[in-house]
């Protein structure tokens, strides 16, 4: 008589709770996944963790963007030139009317291939005729060798200056878990993932002549 040989027991990797339920993560789920290191962010201020977003500073850097004449996406020679804003004499960051000024998140940050962000503003700042982002995407894997600054768009639509300051809450940093990416943001060509500070844009590398 034949015996029957038990299969053998596969051991199923674990999956954290808070990855494996999709959607924002909430507080709780912010600070396991700090914890984990499945997102890392330097420096970390447990007071900056929201109900369901991480709060950012303001950095102690800003470049308005300073243009010559028209732009030609596909011209790097067109684009407009970083100028570096020196604060006033209190240490604020002055934003003229209609300008569009370039400033870094006072934290670094990397995420997992696990984790998506979206950067947004906040409504004290919207309702001061201030935008912070123009572009809030942060990809699975952003900033995930050597950590990266986000770089806000700021923009005054009010018709006098708005007075900021370096090292001040600014905007808002929503994460949601995901599946998982095949192919993370740093891997991409011409990608900001290892950016410590402000840079140029860098449309041209992908625009074709036609």
């Amino acid at each position: 008589m034949t015996s029957v040989q038990p299969e053998p027991q596969v051991k199923k990797r674990r999956i954290p709770l808070w990855r494996a339920r999709r959607g924002v993560l909430t507080d709780r789920a912010i600070r396991r996944a700090h914890s984990s290191g499945e997102l890392r962010i330097e420096p970390f201020d447990a007071a900056l963790v929201r109900p369901a977003a991480l709060s950012l500073r303001l950095g102690h850097e800003a470049f308005s963007l300073v243009t010559h004449g028209p732009v030609d996406i596909a011209d790097r020679s067109t684009y407009p030139g970083l100028v570096r804003k020196e604060p006033d004499p209190r240490g604020r960051l002055v934003v003229e009317p209609g300008e569009v000024v370039l400033a870094p998140t006072l934290e670094k940050i990397g995420l997992s291939e696990n984790l998506v962000g979206l950067v947004d503003g906040t409504s004290d700042y919207a309702r001061l005729g201030i935008s912070v982002v123009l572009c809030g995407q942060v990809s699975p894997g952003f900033g995930h060798g050597k950590l990266a600054v986000i770089t806000l768009e700021i923009v005054n639509h009010l018709r006098h200056p708005v007075l900021l300051y370096p090292g001040t809450r600014i905007c808002n940093l929503m994460l949601f878990a995901s599946s998982g990416s095949e192919l993370p943001y740093g891997e991409m060509p011409h990608n900001y993932s290892s950016d410590h500070a402000v840079v140029a844009s860098r449309l041209a590398d992908h625009v074709r002549h036609n």
